[in-house]
């Protein structure tokens, strides 16, 4: 029996003993959680207990953005050993599926992905993962940054999809966590400037801390109209990324995307959208999809490690898991000023 932060049903969570399988397999190794970050989808199982197809049916341990330290490593694991602090990719697919020999294991209709029902997630002292998808932290790389490894790599792919250009100017459609990750991989991918579009003036505040990100906020002014001032009338950015999920938000990205530029669906719309096929067949956009995201692990953390990327201005609140249900409760309060919340164990 481990103690966990535990979903019981829709809208309540307990602290308690749970049961959960710690076998140490052969390729598996045992680690130690220290951080855990708060996403979205932990929330959204929390206040609706579904997203989509998955539903919470039964007690449910929630959480999937961790780091650790392995405390114990299976008898065929070579690169890992006991006091490596690391950080875990949570989704595993089956190796023999057809997706996973074609390269795209992380949309394998079998994956198990932490905290997505019924997959128990790593709000717990420890678990058991295997070690293909658990990744070494360079010592100067905190937990807290390893914990926001996961969130990362959906921006990071996002900008592999995109085959971004050096000296690119971007333009990132919603200023949240995934949003302004996917503008601060941008940067790193060699963009020479991202524009970044909310109607929160406290997340557009945080992002445009960073140098080289514009932020635009939708209370006071239209994407198209800011940048056509950059970038010329009747032109665009070279490359759109949305990811805030709003239906307005795919006329902004197809309006402000240059004739052969490349569209990127990153955010996903809780409701079928109108979106408007001629007006990019005129433009002849590339429009690339994601699902979370794959081999970008090792990139990601390389990008944080080199200091191309500094995540630790996103990180607005820590709380010991004794606090996790509160910290929970000001997840789902969604107050403007938070962009990433953490807990430790």
């Amino acid at each position: 029996m481990a103690q966990a932060l535990v979903l019981e049903e829709r809208g309540k969570l307990s602290l308690r003993e749970i049961a959960l399988d710690d076998t140490l397999g052969p390729d598996d190794v045992r680690i130690a959680i220290h951080t855990v970050g708060i996403c979205g989808s932990d929330v959204h199982y929390y206040t609706h207990g579904a997203i989509g197809p998955f539903v919470v049916r039964e007690p449910m341990v929630l959480g999937h953005e961790a780091s650790g330290v392995v405390t114990a490593v299976g008898e065929r694991v070579k690169t890992l050993r006991i006091g490596d602090r690391v950080c875990m990719e949570p989704g595993i697919p089956d190796p023999l599926s057809r997706a996973a020999r074609l390269g795209q294991y992380n949309i394998d209709p079998a994956v198990r992905f932490w905290a997505t029902p019924p997959v128990h997630g790593c709000l717990t002292p420890t678990v058991v993962h295997p070690a293909a998808y658990t990744f070494k932290l360079p010592d100067h790389v905190s937990f807290a940054e390893g914990a926001m490894v996961e969130p990362l790599t959906v921006g990071v792919h996002a900008c592999v999809k995109a085959k971004i250009q050096p000296g690119d100017v971007c333009l990132v459609t919603g200023a949240g966590p995934i949003g302004i990750m996917t503008a601060l991989s941008a940067l790193a991918s060699g963009a020479s400037q991202v524009f970044i579009s909310d109607f929160s003036a406290p997340k557009l505040a945080i992002a445009g801390r960073y140098a080289n990100i514009v932020p635009i906020n939708l209370a006071a002014a239209k994407p198209a109209e800011r940048i056509a001032a950059q970038c010329g009338e009747g032109w665009g950015v070279d490359v759109t990324f949305e990811a805030s999920g709003f239906e307005s938000a795919y006329q902004d990205a197809l309006d402000c995307t240059r004739p052969g530029g490349r569209l990127v669906l990153v955010g996903m719309p809780p409701e079928k959208i109108a979106f408007d096929i001629v007006a990019a067949q005129s433009k002849e956009l590339s429009i690339e999809t994601i699902f979370r995201y794959a081999h970008v692990y090792d990139r990601a953390i390389a990008l944080i490690a080199s200091g191309s990327i500094d995540l630790k201005p996103l990180i607005s609140g820590s709380f010991p898991l004794s606090e996790g249900i509160a910290a929970f409760g000001r997840a789902a309060e969604g107050r403007p000023e938070d962009v990433k919340l953490q807990i430790t164990l």
